[in-house]
């Protein structure tokens, strides 16, 4: 038997079902996924003494077609519409269906089911519009299943378009052997990247990342990159991508070999995808875009290639702790590797004008390589500590690297961050070296704009007696604004001094204007 063919007389007077119904009404539309089952005496705001009480306990006993807010509260006292109050009186037709269904009849009042008949036909109309409501999310739903392009794979995408301008002090830019880079002040130049990720789960945990990109000329089409080539000023995105050819920037597979130990098999990764990370400098299209603020710049002179990961994440400890290994021509099994003046794809690298300029070996096990370690200690959400060894054989050079990288978040709005590295390298062009890196910053939420983001940092890449006259330093400041929440626009500066470790070379300072716009 349904409750649409009851035929039963109408009852003018509304007693506690109807009331109880009302209040149910109020919780049915407020946050029915926030929603738990209770009991009456289990509420916090209804009292044995209310009215409402005995209406409740009866409703709750008999049919358990109420339920509160996560927080214990029934929130009765709440006005509430027609269509409210009728998304409330369709829970317990429901219920009471499946109890006559079910053969319960016997366990469900007369009286109720009058009043719940009459209700049910005094708003007919609201009933029917919420039907119609739910069967049209039905087939909305059916509908995007049906067009959905794969059932595992999600796809996502970015796109960077930037403006970069800037000058120089003095008649010309010296690079760090002292040869001269430019004697004429550099152009506007407009640079792009543009990158695809599938990422695809089998079986719930795990993860086959694909990215494709594209993207402008290179390091050198912004004009810190040109300007200071050797040291990572660049802006990092433009060097993702070469003259807008498509290439694979990702292939790897993520999965869980125990609850807590995960496992990482890559034909290409870049190492700082998975250490170094930080929570207010590591991603250049939302935060610093300085290469040398991304990561740390001694601690991963060749992380792009093939290799593999493994991170272990104890739930019962604040530690976590990774190690990889990736080999920069592992998919070569023979010939002599070309050594290229420009960096990777992906990340900041030693410059290579340090390494003897002969070919690499080949293989996964081929020069040049290098393995991480790094032990993560966070206590709580607001302060992590990474510390970092990185180790291996970079085109005819073993090295030896350590870092420390921290990110403290002083208050929901202010934060403060830092990177140190100190390593030595072995037989390279300038011979034995123990290069020093640093960096510090701040970063500030919500100025002027809800969702904004303000940083500034300070840093220097490479401190080492053996190559120039001086100490580089690099400067950036950012203004991250979102237009919506899938364009962000960016306004930084950077400022650079004794470029290429030269203190011949006058001030460079460099202005940007970045736009993301992600789906």
């Amino acid at each position: 038997m349904k409750l649409s063919n009851l035929k039963l007389n109408l009852n003018p007077r509304l007693h506690y079902f109807f009331l109880a119904l009302l209040i149910a009404g109020n919780w049915a539309i407020a946050d029915t996924s926030k929603a738990e089952d209770i009991t009456v005496n289990q509420l916090s705001d209804v009292k044995t003494t209310d009215w409402a009480f005995t209406a409740l306990q009866s409703l709750t006993d008999r049919y358990g077609c109420i339920q509160s807010y996560p927080n214990r509260t029934y929130r009765g006292n709440v006005a509430l519409s027609r269509f409210e109050f009728a998304a409330g009186l369709q829970s317990c037709i429901s219920k009471l269906d499946e109890m006559l269904r079910s053969g319960l009849s016997d366990k469900v009042s007369q009286d109720d089911l009058s009043t719940l008949n009459r209700l049910q036909s005094e708003f007919t109309s609201e009933l029917g519009i919420i039907s119609q409501k739910v069967n049209n999310l039905e087939q909305r739903t059916e509908q995007l299943e049906v067009q959905n392009f794969s059932p595992t794979t999600k796809l996502s995408g970015q796109a960077i378009f930037a403006i970069s301008a800037g000058g120089f002090g003095g008649d010309r830019i010296l690079s760090p052997t002292g040869a001269v880079i430019t004697r004429n002040q550099p152009n506007v130049t407009f640079l792009n990247r543009f990158s695809i990720d599938l990422n695809t789960s089998f079986v719930g945990k795990d993860l086959l990342k694909i990215r494709l990109l594209a993207g402008s000329a290179g390091a050198s089409d912004s004009t810190s990159g040109f300007l200071e080539p050797n040291f990572a000023s660049a802006l990092d995105y433009s060097v993702q991508g070469r003259d807008n050819q498509v290439s694979l920037a990702r292939l790897y597979y993520s999965f869980n070999i125990a609850e807590e130990v995960r496992l990482t098999v890559a034909p290409l990764m870049v190492a700082n995808d998975f250490v170094d990370k930080n929570r207010y400098a590591n991603v250049s299209f939302n935060d610093f875009s300085t290469q040398a603020f991304v990561n740390n710049f001694i601690l991963l002179p060749r992380p792009l290639g093939a290799g593999i990961v493994a991170e272990w994440a104890p739930k019962q400890l604040p530690i976590q702790l990774r190690a990889l290994y990736v080999a920069n021509n592992a998919n070569r099994p023979t010939g002599s590797a070309i050594v290229n003046t420009l960096r990777s794809t992906e990340s900041a690298e030693l410059p290579v004008l340090i390494f003897p300029n002969r070919g690499g070996e080949q293989g996964l096990f081929g020069d040049p390589y290098q393995g991480v370690v790094e032990l993560e200690y966070s206590p709580d959400k607001k302060f992590t500590l990474r510390l970092q060894y990185a180790g291996g054989r970079v085109i005819g050079s073993n090295f030896n690297a350590f870092g420390v990288n921290f990110d403290w978040g002083i208050s929901d709005r202010l934060g403060i961050f830092g990177r140190y590295g100190f390593s030595n390298y072995n037989n390279t062009e300038f011979g034995n070296i123990s290069p020093n890196y640093w960096m510090a910053g701040f970063s500030f939420k919500d100025l002027f704009t809800q969702g904004s983001i303000t940083g500034l940092a300070v840093g220097q890449p490479l401190i080492v007696r053996e190559i120039g006259n001086a100490s580089q330093t690099n400067f950036e400041a950012f203004y991250n604004i979102p237009i919506n929440k899938f364009i962000r626009i960016t306004p930084l500066v950077q400022v650079i001094t004794n470029a290429g470790n030269r203190n011949e070379n006058g001030t460079i300072w460099v202005g940007a204007l970045r736009t993301v716009f992600s789906f």
